[in-house]
């Protein structure tokens, strides 16, 4: 299969960008209500955005129980990736691994040349060495694709805006009265609201980015059924995997291949399409190739 640009993912990032700056306005607007003072807003702002921006990567890593590995320690796996980095025409990632047990992997980093992708130990005794290639490429579809940054940025916002509905009542100091409980009040529920939104537009995105990394990890290896078989086999492994296991790695769901989800309320705010319908467009695209 050929490389190609999947214009519709490059408008939803876009127009995910632009209802994001949007948010960010009433976002700084709710802030504004507090006690806290523009240059405490921008001060804050700018701090937490230029750490998620920079040090992303590592908090996901280090989320995770994840450390970089050399050659010498994972010659095949800094083999395949290599190779799959020639056949996609990118710089060749960092490479990480996890201690965990949840068969699972995700790519992270703000640009192609400082991007790392991680597996988890759980993951390389699950696959076989054509799914977990299949894993690979599609986790360098999302580096090529460059949907890793937009998703950074979009959840810090989602981030920052969980965290004044959470400590609201430490801005604005005694806010308790009637004259300076009422501003931080509509503060936080603004800021509620930003929240949401920013959830939802992040796990609109994130479907579809889902479908683009699967057809572009496809296009990568030329073998889509490789790709069908390990989701299904991680879908079918995390009945086994200990729930304390599922409960640590549950907030990186929106990078995993395969989320952690459990129960309908999990699955209807799920950041991925389901396994069963990513299997039937893989299916679809290996049909496709062979009828060329």
């Amino acid at each position: 299969m050929e490389w190609k640009a999947d214009w519709g993912l490059r408008a939803r990032m876009a127009v995910t960008m632009l209802l994001l700056g949007l948010l960010y306005v009433v976002f700084i607007g709710a802030l504004s209500l507090t006690d806290i003072g523009m240059t405490g807003i921008v001060v804050v702002m700018g701090l937490f955005m230029v750490g998620q921006f920079f040090f992303s990567d590592k908090l996901a890593l280090r989320s995770m129980g994840a450390h970089e590995v050399e050659r010498e320690e994972y010659p095949e796996l800094h083999a395949t990736i290599e190779r799959l980095c020639q056949q996609a025409d990118l710089p060749k990632p960092k490479v990480a691994v996890s201690d965990m047990r949840v068969p699972n992997a995700f790519a992270a980093g703000r640009s192609k040349k400082s991007a790392t992708v991680c597996v988890t130990r759980g993951l390389l005794r699950t696959l076989d060495d054509e799914e977990l290639e299949g894993v690979l490429a599609h986790e360098l579809a999302h580096v090529k694709n460059r949907d890793v940054m937009v998703m950074t940025i979009a959840s810090f916002l989602s981030t920052l805006a969980f965290m004044v509905v959470r400590f609201g009542f430490l801005f604005g100091g005694g806010g308790h009265d009637r004259q300076g409980g009422a501003p931080v009040l509509v503060a936080v529920v603004i800021s509620f609201a930003v929240w949401l939104l920013s959830f939802l537009l992040i796990r609109l995105l994130s479907r579809y980015r889902e479908f683009a990394a699967d057809r572009g990890g496809a296009a990568i290896t030329g073998k889509p059924a490789a790709l069908a078989s390990a989701l299904m086999t991680i879908d079918g492994s995390m009945d086994r995997v200990p729930q304390e296991d599922l409960r640590e790695t549950s907030e990186m769901n929106a990078f995993f291949v395969i989320p952690i989800r459990s129960g309908f309320v999990g699955k209807l705010f799920s950041t991925h399409p389901s396994t069963e319908n990513r299997v039937e467009r893989l299916r679809e695209l290996e049909r496709e190739m062979e009828t060329q």
